[in-house]
């Protein structure tokens, strides 16, 4: 996560370790020195994301298509100059920096409030001051750069060593990235993403060699230099009085600069006196206030201690911690092979999850864009917990005699003060027939296990009955339908315009491309809309994380928010939905679509009635919801839930009755009396 104001102080102080470079001349000079080396930049996907999602709208969902054309770009820049990209990905959160993710996530709540109080104020998405990443993005680009024939690698500890390290041993040109810790490292050069003009690849490269002279240091110094500034592993705040003492003694105090500015020279003046030695190491830790963990300063230099280096500030024989410590005895998956598979698995980006669960029975979900104020709809993290809770089941195997452990979730929700994990009970889900074995879904052959894979996957979502009418669509369209079919069961306050919104979505977006996405225009903004879209996409990675546990009935491409979903055009559709638009208007005047739109929603209507739950119209009409009253925290969805399928929730807010109520098998309109067309759903 990098030395807080460390690039920026780069720039201003030492301007000459800021270089401008050519992309394309590094590469060819590096074929000239190396002909047996394709010229290769090792990519900090997670630290470039924000600066790859360039698409306008950024907060109804994300337009995932428009995304999907500016990462073809990208790789087809490089691969123009003969430059191989490898992407990697953070695979863990690691529990050193686990506080400090929670901060992060806490932190985004209060953003996250923000954009929603300016959505309900103004009817518009914010300017890109406010902006954050679409729910679920690093997850999809993942996918998405898989899908362009990229390199990806998802990681098993903390990526920004796993990148400096690969950089290293592949003699790699350079790491893409913004993360000031490839400064620290000693490894190949560090460029800047936010700095990259693609159209030249021309960039800014940090020098350490010549950032080291401005500061007199060597780089054997750097890591010393990060920690004792504050970094992942030694808190910022145990460092005041050192830097006090510093800022005293340091003859390079200057009014001009802001006080974090002066801390670094005057850190950097300080331990350029010190002699690099294993003892100087331990009289600074007996120096600093580190309470009873007295080896936090000899953990963080090691921590940039990359396989083969060494340090003047290390034993030559200490251990290097850095080395990967799952180990298969500790975790709760004890089958080698499943271990194995699933182990490489997530290395190569081809699962979900799943290797988390199965080695340390962890998993964590960051913010999703939902409005803490809107009483009506649960945290997605609630929503699909039910689903997740057979996942495990599916994965642990927990029907098979003998206690299942329980799964720990640091999922972000409003109302979860994330002050522990919460323990998560595997729940086993109603496949005919019984849940079949790891062993059976991830390496037996044939069409009965087949058969067994996809009624598995359909159990975790409670439609295990609805298997020959899913097999019938196509596959991207039965995932779409698998979600909302579960996401209308479990949350009750949604309606038939909600409903209705989804299914022309669907329909309306095949074929459309991403210059047409991009071309759409709002008038407004919907908060509910916002909110609604974000719980969505959350439910497409539940959609990943079942098929990745269930031997992969589905082609993970087909789950893709690509396939399925455009944040613009699903809040045009659910606009026009909740104002009462004829069919004709929702379907785009596109009659081949009215005869798909009528069977996918009754489909959908049969699937909740059979679950005893009526889909009922509610227009909202341009009502656009202020959302001024708190969500009152619901501890139905704290208790663990049963193996049958859950009641949906219910609304507790005030002063929305049902309207329009239709009793079972009656018209289901577009949920306004003066509908030019209807249909009927048929009885069941």
């Amino acid at each position: 996560m990098g030395i807080k104001g460390l690039q920026g102080f780069v720039a201003r102080v030492c301007p000459d370790a800021c270089r401008t470079v050519d992309l394309r001349e590094m590469a060819e000079k590096h074929r000239i020195d190396r002909p047996d080396f394709p010229p290769v930049i090792v990519v900090d996907a997670m630290s470039c994301i924000r600066y790859w999602y360039t698409p306008e709208s950024w907060a109804c969902g994300g337009q995932w298509r428009e995304y999907l054309a500016v990462l073809e770009d990208f790789v087809k820049a490089f691969m123009a100059a003969g430059i191989t990209l490898v992407f990697y990905f953070d695979g863990v959160v690691e529990e050193k920096k686990r506080d400090e993710w929670i901060k992060r996530r806490l932190q985004n709540n209060k953003e996250i409030a923000r954009i929603f109080q300016f959505i309900k104020t103004h009817r518009k998405q914010p300017g890109r001051g406010m902006f954050i990443v679409p729910s679920a993005l690093p997850t999809f680009t993942r996918f998405a750069l898989k899908s362009l024939g990229q390199k990806t690698v998802c990681t098993l500890q903390e990526a920004d060593f796993e990148v400096a390290a690969y950089g290293l041993q592949h003699n790699c040109i350079g790491i893409l990235g913004q993360d000031s810790d490839y400064i620290i490292y000693n490894t190949c050069p560090y460029f800047s993403i936010e700095k990259l003009r693609l159209d030249r690849l021309v960039t800014v490269m940090y020098s350490r060699e010549d950032l080291c002279r401005a500061l007199g240091l060597s780089l054997t110094h750097l890591p010393l230099f990060a920690c004792l500034l504050g970094n992942d592993v030694v808190p910022e705040s145990l460092l005041e009085g050192f830097w006090r003492k510093c800022l005293v003694t340091s003859p390079h105090k200057n009014n001009s600069y802001n006080r974090r500015t002066n801390i670094l020279l005057a850190v950097a003046n300080y331990i350029s006196k010190v002699p690099c030695s294993y003892s100087s190491l331990k009289h600074l830790e007996e120096m600093l206030p580190l309470g009873s963990d007295k080896t936090l300063l000899y953990r963080g230099v090691e921590s940039y201690l990359l396989p083969g280096q060494q340090s003047p500030w290390i034993p030559p024989n200490a251990t290097n911690c850095q080395k990967i410590s799952l180990q298969q005895q500790t975790a709760m998956c004890q089958d080698k092979e499943i271990f194995q598979l699933a182990k490489e698995q997530h290395i190569r980006s081809e699962n979900y999850t799943i290797f988390n669960i199965l080695s340390n029975g962890e998993i964590e979900c960051s913010n999703s864009l939902e409005d803490e104020c809107d009483t009506e709809i649960p945290g997605q993290a609630l929503i699909y917990r039910p689903a997740r809770q057979h996942i495990y089941s599916v994965l642990l195997e927990s029907g098979k005699g003998g206690a299942c452990p329980l799964v720990k979730e640091w999922f972000v929700y409003f109302g979860n003060p994330l002050q522990q994990p919460e323990l998560i009970q595997p729940v086993q889900p109603s496949v005919p027939g019984g849940t079949p074995n790891l062993k059976t879904l991830w390496f037996a052959k044939g069409p009965d296990v087949e058969k067994q894979r996809y009624s598995t996957f359909l159990a975790c979502f409670h439609l295990q009955d609805r298997m020959e009418e899913l097999q019938a669509l196509e596959a991207p369209v039965a995932a779409f339908c698998c979600l909302l079919a579960y996401l209308m069961m479990q949350v009750s306050s949604l309606s038939l315009e909600d409903l209705n919104a989804f299914v022309a979505l669907i329909l309306c977006l095949k074929g459309k491309s991403a210059a047409q996405l991009a071309g759409l225009q709002l008038a407004q903004v919907d908060s509910r809309g916002v909110h609604l879209a974000a719980v969505f996409v959350r439910g497409l990675t539940t959609l990943l994380m079942a098929n990745s546990a269930c031997g992969f009935p589905f082609r993970m491409d087909d789950l893709m928010p690509w396939e399925v979903f455009d944040g613009k055009l699903f809040q045009e559709k659910y606009q026009q939905s909740h104002r009462g638009c004829s069919l004709e208007e929702l379907l785009e005047r596109n009659e081949s679509l009215y005869t798909p739109f009528q069977n996918l929603k009754s489909f959908i209507c049969k699937a909740c009635m059979a679950k005893k739950r009526t889909i009922q119209s509610r227009p909202r009409g341009n009502g656009f919801i202020t959302g001024t009253q708190q969500r009152e925290f619901n501890p139905r969805f704290q208790q663990t839930h049963r193996s049958s399928f859950i009641p949906p929730y219910h609304s507790q807010m005030r002063g929305f009755p049902w309207r329009n109520p239709q009793p079972q098998g009656r018209e289901y309109g577009l949920g306004h009396p003066d509908r030019r067309r209807r249909f009927y759903l048929p009885p069941r």
